[in-house]
């Protein structure tokens, strides 16, 4: 739609498996062609590809933008032409294949909810079904999901919600207006989607369902100061206590908006799991703080987690029999923030990273080739190591999901449902807002702390800043929320700030180059 590649994906036709006018006879053929088809899209086997599992997409490019996350160049290793210097430096260009490549599926799947929406449409034209309002409803939902996405990534984009929209009437929206429009879309379909768990088992397993959507709308009303700054890059920004939203009726500000969704989930029975770790479990199904998840299974789908795989030194991953990559690894910010080698680390240091003299699962000491111990080394990492006693060895490295002894294509084919969004994360959301709203978010926060046996802290937005790197490390959120905190363009360790970059300009990707040569009314964002 939107590039040469775009093009050829807006032809992508995902019921191809039988004839257009078999496709859609039955109500049940509704379902399965026009609903449920679309969810073998959240989760990815190729690069770029899904919300998160694969490489070189939504995730890479809302973690190793940050200090959360570098790949370390390690001689011959992890160079890529400088792909992961640049993600790390904000040094992408307007030709990053992986932002467009992005771009591509994003709008890949808006328009196949967009294509689901018309077959829905053209059902109900001879059909009274009470379910057709409700898939609808589903798939506006999704449709409006992957515009939070495009919205958070690229700013102003084109809105379009027909199939057949043609090229010349592509029309680029302001951010506020995609904002506007998502939240919309979800506070009118809310009340048809099923009040479900959508993280265990059953008929709403991987679904859209109410406590995602509600979810996705606290995450709306938390970054509304971004989501409705049209001109990112004047230094000036709206005010939360005087954006508006309409929720049961109430005309709340931003910060209260956030707090009533989060309770609204709060409400529909979700908690902590007593052990974090549980939600990262093989077969972690159960897990009662989960709210969205890509489900795993080896057999059954062909999603990848290739996260664990690429951070593991090889031998690491050898003695688990699975492979590995020898790549992704802790910042200094991250070591600095959990107070690794302090007498006051936080517990969750040692559940999410491997640092140290590394064991296998029997607890034995892994080999290095030369009979020394695999040792890694959090401290040594540095952009590049090329060259240094710690090119193979330096940097934390990821291990916040349970080893998967069973998982297949070295690892990456695992039982251990990805986790998108879980009720920790509600927490802190609503914490933050009642802060930013001038009252007490304490009990939030300590809440989340005091499950892993941290000391309670006074919730500031310093505090809360640090908290999010604590507990939702790994998970893909620190790029979006360095950006609400204003620390998204700052220099950190082995990142200079670019020049010009204080007036926030990367805060959002550039519009992919291929995709303005496709339609010449697209503008560039400020600063590319």
């Amino acid at each position: 739609m939107l590039s040469a590649a775009c093009n050829e994906i807006l032809e992508e036709n995902p019921r191809d498996k039988l004839p257009e006018e078999e496709a859609y006879k039955t109500l049940g053929d509704v379902y399965l062609n026009a609903v449920a088809s679309l969810y073998t899209y959240v989760g990815g086997y190729n690069d770029s590809q899904g919300l998160q599992g694969t490489g070189r997409g939504i995730y890479d490019l809302n973690t190793f933008t940050t200090d959360e996350a570098i790949m370390p160049t390690r001689g011959g290793d992890w160079y890529d032409g400088g792909f992961w210097q640049g993600l790390f430096l904000h040094k992408w260009g307007t030709n990053n294949d992986a932002i467009q490549a992005t771009w591509e599926y994003l709008y890949k799947m808006v328009n196949l909810c967009n294509k689901s929406l018309e077959k829905i449409d053209l059902f109900a034209e001879t059909h009274s079904d009470a379910e057709l309002p409700v898939y609808r409803a589903e798939v506006r939902a999704m449709r409006a999901m992957y515009y939070y996405y495009l919205m958070d990534l690229f700013g102003r984009v084109p809105l379009i919600l027909s199939s057949s929209t043609p090229m010349k009437d592509v029309v680029q929206k302001e951010r506020k207006e995609i904002f506007d429009f998502v939240v919309n879309e979800l506070q009118t379909v809310v009340p048809l989607l099923a009040a479900e768990r959508s993280n265990q088992p059953g008929d709403y397993y991987g679904r859209l369902t109410r406590p995602v959507a509600y979810f996705l709308l606290a995450k709306l009303a938390l970054n509304a100061e971004v989501y409705t700054d049209n001109n990112w890059t004047d230094n000036l920004h709206p005010d939360g206590k005087s954006i508006y939203f309409e929720v049961d009726g109430k005309k709340l500000n931003a910060w209260q908006a956030t707090s009533a969704y989060c309770n609204m989930i709060t409400a529909m029975g979700y908690r902590l799991e007593p052990q974090y770790q549980s939600n990262f479990a093989v077969y972690n199904e159960s897990s009662e703080e989960n709210i969205f998840t890509i489900p795993m299974n080896k057999t059954m789908y062909t999603n990848q987690m290739q996260y664990l795989f690429r951070s593991r030194h090889y031998n690491h991953a050898k003695a688990y029999g699975l492979g590995g990559e020898n790549g992704s690894s802790a910042t200094i910010e991250v070591l600095n923030t959990f107070g690794y080698g302090t007498d006051n680390s936080d517990p969750r240091f040692d559940i999410c990273y491997f640092a140290g003299i590394v064991h296998d699962l029997k607890g034995n000491v892994i080999k290095l080739d030369n009979g020394s111990a695999l040792e890694y080394f959090p401290w040594k990492v540095l952009l590049d190591v090329s060259n240094t006693p710690y090119e193979k060895t330096a940097g934390a490295r990821m291990k916040k999901y349970e080893v998967d002894l069973t998982a297949t294509k070295d690892g990456k084919l695992m039982e251990n449902d990805i986790v998108l969004f879980r009720y920790a994360d509600v927490l802190l959301m609503k914490s933050e807002a009642e802060v930013r709203n001038n009252e007490n978010g304490d009990t939030e926060l300590n809440e989340v702390r005091s499950r892993v046996g941290s000391p309670a802290r006074k919730a500031t937005l310093e505090n809360l800043l640090a908290e999010r790197q604590l507990e939702l490390a790994w998970e893909g959120w620190r790029r979006q929320d360095l950006i609400r905190f204003g620390k998204f363009t700052r220099a950190y360790s082995s990142r200079p700030q670019l020049p010009g970059e204080e007036n926030g300009y990367t805060t959002v990707f550039p519009i992919p180059e291929k995709v303005i040569r496709m339609n010449l009314q697209l503008l560039q964002n400020s600063g590319y």
